[in-house]
């Protein structure tokens, strides 16, 4: 099975936002993102200012108009029923993953933007902080009785290793396959102690061992699981 088989991707932006920011993009490599203006950005991408202002607010909303769209589609899927919600917050990643690996020649231009601009670095974290408070909500909500230091610490886990493997594909030059991040993930459930089992066969007696790290509220679900399938 291919890398990104079993991942849907995250719909794309329409074509006329995405000229807009192929267009920014450029001018702002090529003369500097303070010294690009929106009239600029407007003409070299054939659009009128007022439709410009009509997709973005400004200038640096194009830079990040992709993590809009991403974090939307995150709500969505999170909204969803999940089986296991430490599993889809795993999901959750590989799919903005695999959305920004998809053009690597883009989202590396975006990169060195932001990475010359201490306006745009800020913004870029406070974004981060975004994706982590959808999954720390979402893992509070899945699991009640869930320890809020359980929830906040996986999400900034699951945030922290999806950025090192992304600053890989956007430092070189080199495709970085979405199994490098899906490899790392399991790894880190593992590590936190809520990786997915094997659920064995269901008996009228369930004997059961977790790793003292596991979470209470995980251990509780997998019970019910377990209980619920006899």
């Amino acid at each position: 099975m291919s890398d990104t088989a079993a991942i849907p991707a995250i719909p794309a932006p329409a074509d006329t936002r995405t000229a807009v920011v192929e267009a920014a993009l450029e001018l702002f490599s090529a003369q500097g993102f303070d010294q690009t203006s929106v009239e600029q950005i407007a003409q070299a991408a054939g659009v009128s200012r007022s439709t410009f202002f009509r997709q973005f607010g400004g200038k640096d909303d194009v830079i990040f108009a992709d993590h809009e769209v991403v974090l939307e589609h995150l709500r969505g899927f999170l909204s969803e029923t999940h089986a296991n919600p430490w599993l889809a917050v795993r999901d959750a990643s590989l799919r903005v993953y695999q959305h920004f690996a998809a053009d690597p020649d883009l989202a590396r231009r975006r990169y060195q933007v932001v990475r010359t601009v201490p306006a745009l670095r800020e913004r870029e974290i406070v974004t981060v902080v975004r994706y982590e408070r959808l999954f720390d909500d979402y893992l509070r909500a899945a699991l009640p009785g869930l320890d809020p230091i359980d929830a906040v610490g996986f999400a900034a886990l699951v945030t922290a290793i999806h950025n090192h493997v992304l600053r890989q594909l956007l430092r070189g030059d080199q495709h970085v396959p979405v199994s490098v991040l899906r490899r790392a993930l399991d790894d880190a459930m593992r590590r936190f102690g809520v990786a997915e089992g094997d659920a064995g066969a269901p008996d009228d007696l369930v004997v059961a061992a977790f790793p003292r790290t596991m979470p209470t509220a995980e251990v509780a679900r997998r019970l019910r699981e377990q209980l619920d399938g006899r």
